[in-house]
């Protein structure tokens, strides 16, 4: 799933290709991918894209005011093509859920894997009216954003840490993969209770979260967007690395499944080098 560093660098990325350009076709090709109606994407055409935003994991394209954002889920992406085939495609069973061509030939077009379509792209006169936009939590990355901001969202959250981190109405951005970097960075338990963090912790915990974030960002700016997918496996340290040796310590990294995802971690780092049971609700072993 594309998270905070991702969608920041193809925010970059857009602003650097479409901004100063007319939108000339907007063509949906899933049913699926279409959450408003109200304006029509048609109504996007002949507008110029006037700057690009990001919203936690939401991209937004704003053109004359009219705003194209979308949400990349777990399997969609955004491929940008310098000329895009001429004549409309054809909708089928094929990855591509939506095409936006500017007037130069250039355009992008938005892409699902898998059979959950879950992708999605919203037409609105402003980006609150999109509620996964509306329900978010600061981001993250934002200046204001200090150690006390960080302990002041965890107070009283009696819940493990991993959890609290991707949950977009608490901190914007953080998904499966960077939760469990930052958590590896901090020398945190994924299942430690949020509320519990001692002030070294909490500090640990803030300067994890800013600086996994920010040499993300920096790894991934300035790539072309078929690039971003592969810096950002590269980049990462314990996430989808199981059975690897750690980075840090070279004990071997571990992971805990669960019915629709996994996390990874270090036990040495993390844990005290006991290893986590690998099932729902997971506890220390004894």
């Amino acid at each position: 799933m594309p998270e905070l560093p991702e969608v920041e660098a193809l925010k970059d990325f857009l602003a650097d290709r479409a901004v100063g350009h007319e939108v000339v076709r907007v063509l949906p090709v899933a049913i699926s991918v279409l959450k408003t109606y109200d304006p029509p994407a048609t109504a996007l055409q002949g507008r110029q894209i006037t700057a690009v935003r990001r919203y936690g994991k939401f991209l937004d394209l704003d053109a004359d005011g009219l705003h194209f954002v979308t949400h990349l889920a777990r399997a969609g992406w955004l491929q940008w093509k310098d000329r895009l085939p001429d004549g409309a495609p054809r909708p089928g069973k094929g990855p591509l859920a939506l095409r936006l061509a500017l007037e130069t030939g250039e355009g992008f077009d938005l892409t699902e894997a898998g059979t959950q379509k879950r992708l999605a792209v919203y037409v609105v006169h402003d980006p609150q009216e999109v509620p996964g936009i509306a329900r978010l939590g600061p981001d993250p990355l934002a200046a204001g954003f200090d150690e006390r901001s960080l302990a002041e969202l965890l107070a009283g959250e009696r819940r493990q840490i991993k959890g609290a981190l991707r949950d977009q109405s608490l901190i914007a951005g953080v998904g499966n993969a960077y939760s469990d970097e930052i958590l590896h960075a901090a020398r945190m338990s994924p299942f430690k209770l949020a509320s519990s963090l001692s002030p070294e912790e909490m500090r640990r915990l803030y300067e994890a979260l800013r600086t996994t974030l920010k040499e993300a960002v920096g790894r991934s700016r300035g790539l072309a967007t078929g690039r971003l997918k592969a810096e950002k496996k590269s980049g990462l340290r314990v996430h989808g690395r199981t059975g690897q040796p750690c980075p840090v310590c070279g004990d071997t990294i571990r992971e805990v499944s669960f019915s629709d995802s996994s996390l990874q971690y270090c036990p040495t780092c993390q844990t005290g080098g006991k290893p986590l049971a690998d099932r729902r609700l997971s506890r220390l072993l004894k």
